[in-house]
């Protein structure tokens, strides 16, 4: 027979030792593999929240921030430009803003927690362009009824000082309000909620 004169207690140690070396070898392969589908530091960084200290901001002023690769927009609103918001509704395509593009703590007239603070996402709703902040009144090559917002110089859309889209432009939805909240009076943390939704 073949298996006289074989040391059987060798060949079980021998195939115990292939089997923890083969063990070790597929867990050296797996590892990288299995690490590799977590987000890397760079794009946990990119979707992380973004503080922002609004104390020095002045009526009429935008500071744009990133956050998640976009721009986010805050703008500071003066009480003139408040007052004025509702005059727009029959200009605009969503003037209650039902599209779902913005919290619900953001479901108002102003579409903002704090009304004289706007913060919204700077990407058109059409193609993707960044539009202009234009918050002079009675702009020539807006009509002589625009009373501020942001225009987008790729296909001509507009929204108001709300980041609501007019009528007639090729822009479908609102400017997007991304999630936030006030930390305090002075800072805004965009990219969290603060449990508000």
């Amino acid at each position: 027979m073949a298996t006289e004169g074989v040391d059987q207690g060798k060949r079980r140690f021998l195939t115990a030792s292939t089997t923890v070396v083969g063990a070790v070898g597929a867990g050296f392969v797996a590892v990288p593999f299995l690490a590799s589908w977590s987000p890397s530091e760079r794009a946990k960084t990119a979707g992380a929240p973004v503080e922002v200290d609004i104390s020095k901001l002045q009526d009429g002023q935008k500071v744009t921030v990133e956050w998640r690769g976009k721009p986010v927009w805050i703008v500071k609103r003066s009480q003139a430009t408040l007052d004025a918001l509702p005059t727009l509704d029959d200009n605009l395509r969503d003037p209650a803003s039902e599209a779902g593009q913005q919290p619900a703590y953001a479901q108002n007239p102003g579409r903002s927690i704090k009304p004289e603070i706007l913060v919204t996402v700077g990407i058109c709703t059409h193609l993707g362009c960044s539009p202009t902040y234009r918050p002079e009144l009675g702009a020539a090559d807006l009509g002589a009824d625009w009373i501020g917002g942001f225009f987008c110089p790729c296909h001509g859309s507009k929204f108001d000082m709300a980041g609501r889209v007019y009528s007639g432009v090729p822009a479908p939805l609102n400017l997007e309000v991304p999630p936030h909240y006030y930390k305090s009076d002075r800072v805004i943390l965009i990219g969290e909620d603060g449990g508000a939704a």
